[in-house]
């Protein structure tokens, strides 16, 4: 058999049609050795190719006890937890990175962002929109939309409330995984699928998407849109964004580079190198014209920002006089506050 790019023992939810809406991998792999890709195969009847195969509790039984002789006491002890439960579960192998094509395949991807086993853009998760489910998202879990309405005249009848907190296709990042070192001051703004590096602030109107996220340590009070990365040391303003792929930024790549900052309700649409600054309330798009200063404060040249993206040390800002937008060298990088980014 040749080499595994990932796999995961899970336990999820299914509809009444049997179709997958979430999975939760406790532990997925990426890059599994041998053994343990061997132990799974053998047991799973896997052959080939990017499969999710259903489990039942008897082959988690035999699963826990391939694994610990595989020597792979982690996934063994998992499988073992698997034995026991009432819920569906799943065994998922992918050869290769590939297109996800199935429920179980998408979820395993979005958890090894969220689990720091790859970092945004680190995997293909192309097509993924249309292989998620759009679900009910409750405090009885997920649950078909077809099925929401008689979930809840039940609930009704035994005199309880179920509460639908969203209907999306992504849950929130902490129902499946908490970072070390991070901290989320509303969890419901972090969906699965974020990457958040050690020492990472997410503040209350914060917001990360799924293939999204930072380096760590940074302090999020704005919104880091789907495929945008924040490099370490970065301060995300409140009010500020981030135009990532899925909100009219093309096939543009947006990230900020090492210790940049956005002020409270400016934004980019263009990436940034090291060190770059965008004063509040400036909105930086790919065709905004620019004029580009230098130390004295002469205009040398007016560039659309595009040509200026990825460059470093730059800040742009507003005239307040003439109200054109300029941008010249940045003499000082961001410091974070040491003591806010302790979150151990």
């Amino acid at each position: 058999m040749s080499k595994l790019y990932s796999l995961g023992l899970g336990v999820g939810t299914q509809n009444q049609k049997g179709e997958w809406l979430e999975v939760f991998y406790p532990a997925p792999l990426l890059n599994p050795s041998d053994a343990t890709a061997q132990a799974i195969s053998q047991t799973v009847g896997y052959e080939d190719g990017n499969q999710a195969l259903a489990l039942n509790k008897q082959q988690a039984a035999e699963l826990a006890k391939a694994l610990s002789a595989a020597g792979d006491a982690e996934q063994a002890a998992i499988a073992e937890s698997l034995a026991s439960s009432e819920r569906p579960l799943v065994a998922t192998l992918l050869a290769a990175d590939e297109a996800p094509t199935s429920v179980p395949e998408g979820y395993l991807k979005l958890h090894l962002l969220s689990h720091r086993l790859v970092k945004p853009h680190g995997t293909n998760l192309t097509g993924l929109f249309g292989v998620l489910a759009n679900v009910a998202w409750t405090n009885q879990g997920a649950i078909d939309l077809a099925e929401l309405p008689a979930r809840q005249l039940q609930a009704r009848l035994n005199g309880e409330l179920l509460d639908v907190a969203c209907v999306d296709k992504f849950p929130k990042m902490t129902n499946y995984v908490v970072p070390a070192g991070v901290r989320i001051a509303h969890t419901a703004r972090v969906r699965l699928g974020a990457y958040l590096g050690e020492g990472t602030t997410i503040m209350h109107e914060g917001f990360v998407n799924f293939n999204a996220g930072t380096d760590g340590p940074g302090m999020i009070e704005g919104r880091i849109s789907a495929g945008v990365f924040v490099g370490a040391g970065s301060d995300l303003g409140g009010g500020s964004s981030t135009m990532g792929t899925l909100s009219g930024g093309g096939n543009i790549v947006i990230s900020l580079g090492k210790e940049c900052l956005l002020g409270a309700n400016a934004g980019t649409g263009i990436p940034l190198g090291d060190r770059c600054t965008v004063e509040s309330g400036l909105y930086i798009t790919a065709g905004t014209k620019v004029a580009v200063l230098d130390d004295s404060g002469k205009e040398v040249d007016v560039a659309k920002a595009r040509d200026l993206a990825g460059k470093s040390d730059l800040l742009f800002r507003r005239n307040s006089m003439s109200g054109r937008i300029e941008c010249l060298t940045n003499k000082s990088s961001v410091q974070l506050n040491e003591e806010l980014h302790v979150n151990a």
